[in-house]
């Protein structure tokens, strides 16, 4: 899939959001910059228009780690794990001990092991020669099935 402008990431996100649900988790893969923490602000605020709650600026939480965004009944766990080095420093944030009752969205999360079982993996790279993005979805245990090309 191509994302050829911020609009086309909005949209992909706003889709990506009408599938998730209570207890999701989904990786974002890619370089610094290539769009991950854009895909999860159109997330959330879709998410928070939705569900008529105001709008959060939404950030990179690389300083923090970890941002939660309360919409009502759902909440959303956006963590990045760009700043740490190992698993264990991973497994002391217990991101998986409420892993039913919240959307988890990870940005670096190549040093998870073991990873979930039931997880969309996004990754975005920039294409060659152009100022567009490509995107490539795969899915996990109850996703793996899913037609995200439909998307």
């Amino acid at each position: 899939m191509h994302l050829n402008s911020i609009e086309d990431t909005k949209n992909f996100s706003e889709k990506i959001s009408n599938i998730i649900g209570v207890g999701d988790v989904i990786f974002l893969f890619g370089e610094i910059g290539v769009g991950k923490t854009t895909f999860v602000r159109f997330f959330v605020n879709y998410l928070e228009k939705k569900n008529k709650i105001k709008q959060s600026d939404v950030l990179s939480p690389t300083f923090n780690i970890v941002y939660d965004y309360n919409l009502g009944k759902l909440k959303i766990l956006h963590y990045d794990l760009y700043r740490l080095k190992n698993y264990k420093e991973i497994s002391q944030l217990g991101m998986f001990e409420t892993s039913n009752t919240h959307i988890k969205i990870i940005e670096w999360p190549e040093l998870i092991n073991p990873k979930p079982k039931d997880r969309i993996d996004i990754k975005f790279t920039y294409a060659k020669k152009t100022n567009y993005r490509q995107v490539k979805i795969l899915g996990f245990g109850k996703w793996k099935k899913y037609e995200f090309s439909k998307i």
